[in-house]
């Protein structure tokens, strides 16, 4: 990969490609190429900046500090397929689709169960080796693909990436009639968690975020009760707690805030990537509460329910689209929704 743009094989392409820690580059790379019958090329329209890439930017991955090897960035994204993928797929030539990042192996244990999620030898797109999306165009399977309605912009059908991954939370924690709930984070993933929550009848939801702009969000979303700390949350609920904690943070205190936040019994659903992948914890408190645990990874196949579920209305994606940048600024982007400036939710590039 190189910033020059002569390539001897193939055309180029402009993509962002993470050099380093914190070294976003705009290089010339070549295009993809489909290299089996059931691959689709798709020229990208918006690509959401994920949690998930700031660890990579921050820290190299998801897994801890790590050396980078140089990689695009970019799997929450929509598109529309190039003329002759979309012929190939059936499609018309103008149709706007999104795309599941996640391709498992299909044939192991956990693929056989239906943990498709916990695949061992999944490909996900954006995260290295496998080049992402934030560049003209990638390369995709066709089961892959999902076509989406007129009612979602370009914008919207990328995030419908960051809904999938509320949804499987939600099936996680399986939250029951009238049940208090605490939203713990509130980026992306939890203002839409606090919107589902809504919609599986919970009772009171309090979100919690010490940026004041995100919580009045997540009020205007459908929330009750807006904390700047998980230790207000005990004035909410009279001393008690809350019977279900969803943790959407990137803070390795966030398993300990969460279980800070529950009812004796209570149930804690861990969604969020700390950073250094680390978690603190103290044993006595979750121990002596005799709290549930459950992780959350990524998501199964739960796009249909997320296309149905923001053309329904029931989920609002566009209030969690705050900015949008050129490719050219994608270095510009992370800093900002690293930093948290200028009231940024999510940031969308759009190639």
């Amino acid at each position: 990969m190189r910033e020059t743009t002569a390539q001897k094989d193939g055309v180029d392409m402009r993509a962002a490609v993470l050099q380093d820690i914190r070294d976003i580059r705009v290089l010339d790379i070549p295009e993809p190429k489909p290299l089996a019958e059931d691959e689709l090329i798709i020229r990208v329209k918006a690509v959401g900046v994920c949690g998930s890439d700031l660890h990579s930017y921050l820290e190299g991955g998801t897994t801890g500090p790590t050396q980078v090897r140089p990689f695009v960035l970019g799997h929450e994204f929509s598109g529309v397929l190039t003329p002759d993928s979309a012929r190939k797929a059936g499609f018309s030539a103008d149709a706007l689709v999104a795309v599941d990042p996640s391709i498992p192996c299909g044939r192991c244990e956990w693929c056989h169960r239906g943990h498709t999620n916990l695949c061992p030898n999944v490909k996900f797109l954006g995260y290295a080796p496998h080049n992402g999306a934030m560049a003209e165009f990638v390369c995709v399977p066709r089961s892959a693909v999902h076509l989406v309605p007129d009612s979602i912009d370009p914008a919207g059908a990328a995030i419908l990436e960051t809904l999938g991954v509320a949804i499987h939370a939600m099936d996680l924690a399986r939250p029951r009639l009238l049940e208090s709930v605490a939203v713990l984070g509130c980026g992306p993933v939890g203002l839409l968690l606090v919107q589902l929550a809504r919609l599986a009848g919970s009772g009171k939801i309090i979100a919690i975020d010490p940026v004041e702009q995100r919580t009045a969000l997540a009020c205007d979303l459908g929330a009750d009760v807006a904390c700047r700390s998980y230790a207000e949350v005990g004035d909410a609920t009279e001393g008690r707690g809350v019977d279900l904690v969803i943790e959407a943070t990137d803070s390795s205190h966030g398993f300990e805030h969460a279980a800070r936040c529950a009812r004796i019994g209570g149930r804690v659903v861990l969604v969020g990537i700390p950073e250094n992948n680390q978690y603190v914890l103290s044993g006595a408190e979750s121990r002596r509460k005799g709290l549930s645990i459950k992780f959350s990874r990524r998501m199964p196949e739960v796009y249909p329910r997320a296309i149905a579920l923001a053309q329904g209305g029931q989920v609002k994606l566009a209030p969690l689209a705050t900015h949008r940048f050129s490719l050219d600024q994608t270095p510009a982007a992370f800093e900002q929704q690293v930093a948290r400036r200028d009231g940024i939710i999510k940031a969308i590039i759009c190639p």
